[in-house]
């Protein structure tokens, strides 16, 4: 996305387990990715949640944690742009094709689809913006999508803190 993107509290306190090297919040942050496991996060997520939400933020909350844990490099990058970055690296065709499917991705299915976007920019260490990332999923409509779609097919934006 090209505005600028609000602190998110959640975010900030993701950081510092990472940053802290918190390795058992980290796994459980990790492991509540399976629906089976999404309470482990609680401790760590819930006291974050707005005051009022609605399930969907809150299940935003838990999914970006999540994620988070699985890459906790942070950066200026949306996670669009930073999956420009990967196919501009690579020349894969297959890269649009995944941003394709996440942008058409109904909301249920939204996790899968970025679970995957999120492993393929960690396996070439390029960070993401989580305050970014949390915005767009607890927003995830049309207009998210084509911030996305311009932040992926628009190119280079100045203010992208392109990384060396």
């Amino acid at each position: 996305m090209n505005r600028e993107e609000p602190s998110e509290p959640l975010i900030t306190a993701l950081e510092r387990l990472a940053e802290s090297d918190d390795r058992a919040a980290l796994a459980a942050l990790r492991r509540s990715l399976s629906a089976d496991a999404t309470a482990q996060a609680y401790p760590y997520v819930v006291p974050f949640f707005p005051r009022v939400s609605s399930p969907w933020t809150e299940r935003a909350y838990l999914l970006v944690a999540g994620l988070f844990a699985l890459h906790p490099m942070m950066g200026a990058a949306s996670l669009a742009a930073a999956l420009r970055r990967v196919r501009d690296t690579t020349g894969s065709p297959s890269i649009e094709q995944r941003f394709v499917a996440l942008l058409d991705a109904h909301p249920e299915d939204l996790g899968g689809h970025l679970r995957h976007a999120v492993a393929l920019v960690r396996s070439h260490d390029t960070p993401i913006d989580w305050h970014n990332l949390l915005g767009t999923i607890r927003y995830w409509n049309e207009s998210a999508r084509r911030d996305w779609a311009r932040d992926f097919w628009g190119g280079a934006s100045p203010d992208e803190g392109e990384t060396t």
